[in-house]
């Protein structure tokens, strides 16, 4: 018998064919998993993390990283309140600089780190800062957090200005009375108007006075001693500094800091010789091509230490939500990608944070390092084992310490106390802070 198929009528192979080509066409494609990351960065280094990010979505499809950035990290940290309530965190998010990593490692909707370190992408990665550094670990030596945005102060200084005003050698004097000799010598010699400014107030005088010169922040070694709450006691190094301070603002050679931005653009627009800084500036600062700067450690006092010592680490770490496991899988593939040595040792270049791994700063060559002074002997002994001095400190209620050291600082500075008084109020009111509960 002759079958005969009409125009309109498919013949039966044709139409499985079709009906699988339908069913394929309707069917919703396989979703990449989305791994929502909120941070607070700004400017050139929310550029460099937005450019990973995509470099990163480009080379998979099974993971989608979803950027939100934030004004500040205080905005950040109350949507993240706000979002807990709702169910609706992020993967990963931006937290730090306050000192207080338990009272973060406490909240409901944290995972720490170390726990992904399981999975094949971040196994048996050897990290930069050493096991001992208390900024982003745990009594046991544990990462809380990612350790991918953390930074030191550093100073910074216009080679030009040195140069235009006949310094030699045209470095800065890592002693704080040989630097004000500098000082006076720049405001004369064409930087009239920022001899020297900061952004760090509280950095710069108090916390790190303390570890440059090898001495402790506050007791019970800065806080990490298991028994006994730390307090604090600013002796006569504290006040002899304090009032040096307020005598270089009384004399203009040094532009009394603030908390924003405003020291930052002022030096990357070379209106200012020196800058006193965290070294994430440092990308930023590179990408300004009429800027030639260099970098060099915080001034000592040889009557106090004959060797300067490290500055803490402070910035923030990518701090892990707990998720279901297919996002908590993603993250951690993202984090491993970021771990790998290109990447990260592109983010320490070009940014100015410390290096993430060991492999990223063995990766980063020589050449990078050469035009920008101290910067790589200032970073490598971050690998190393920390002074006790060095290694951070913990300390109950600290961001409302810190706010009020702030508010202190500014007043003498504007000489509104003389340093004792001021230095002797903020002991006092810090320790009722630390015992707040």
């Amino acid at each position: 018998m002759n079958l005969s198929f009409g125009s309109g009528t498919l013949r039966p192979g044709l139409r499985a064919v079709w009906t699988l080509a339908a069913v394929i066409a309707t069917a919703p494609a396989w979703a990449a998993t989305e791994v929502p990351v909120w941070h607070a960065l700004k400017g050139h280094n929310a550029e460099t993390f937005q450019d990973l990010v995509k470099a990163y979505n480009r080379s998979q499809s099974d993971v989608k990283v979803v950027v939100r950035d934030f004004e500040t990290p205080e905005a950040l940290d109350q949507a993240l309140a706000v979002a807990a309530q709702s169910k609706k965190l992020p993967a990963l998010a931006q937290i730090g600089g306050s000192h207080t990593l338990e009272e973060i490692a406490r909240r409901s909707y944290v995972q720490p780190f170390h726990t992904l370190q399981k999975f094949p992408a971040l196994k048996n990665t050897r990290w930069f800062v050493s096991t001992d550094n208390a900024f982003i670990r745990d009594a046991k030596g544990q990462l809380m957090a990612f350790p991918y945005m953390l930074e030191i102060p550093v100073m910074y200084y216009n080679q030009d200005a040195f140069k235009k005003a006949g310094l030699v050698p045209a470095v800065p004097q890592r002693t704080w009375m040989e630097l004000q000799g500098q000082l006076v010598t720049l405001a004369n010699n064409g930087s009239r108007k920022c001899p020297l400014t900061s952004d760090l107030p509280v950095s710069i005088n108090l916390e790190n006075l303390a570890a440059v010169n090898n001495q402790l922040y506050a007791s019970a070694d800065n806080g990490l001693k298991a028994k006994g709450l730390p307090s604090f006691s600013f002796d006569s190094t504290y006040v002899r500094h304090l009032a040096l301070m307020i005598s270089w603002v009384r004399s203009e050679i040094m532009v009394r800091p603030d908390a924003g931005m405003h020291s930052i653009s002022r030096f990357a627009q070379g209106e200012c010789a020196v800058l006193m800084s965290g070294s994430s500036h440092i990308g930023e600062f590179l990408a300004q091509r009429k800027l030639r700067y260099a970098v060099s450690g915080l001034p000592y006092y040889p009557e106090v230490t004959r060797k300067p010592g490290n500055p803490f680490v402070s910035g923030a770490g990518l701090w892990v939500m707990k998720a279901d496991k297919p996002v908590t899988e993603a993250t951690a593939a993202f984090l491993g990608w970021l771990s790998q040595p290109e990447q990260a040792a592109r983010w320490h270049q070009q940014t100015g944070f410390l290096p993430l791994t060991q492999a990223a700063f063995d990766a980063t060559p020589t050449d990078y390092y050469a035009n920008l002074g101290q910067w790589r002997d200032l970073v490598a002994v971050y690998s190393g084992k920390a002074a006790l001095t060095a290694q951070g400190f913990r300390i109950h209620n600290y961001p409302a310490i810190r706010a009020r050291f702030h508010q202190i600082l500014d007043s003498a500075l504007n000489g509104q106390q003389p340093a004792v008084t001021a230095l002797n109020t903020a002991a006092v009111e810090a320790n009722n802070l630390v015992r707040q509960r």
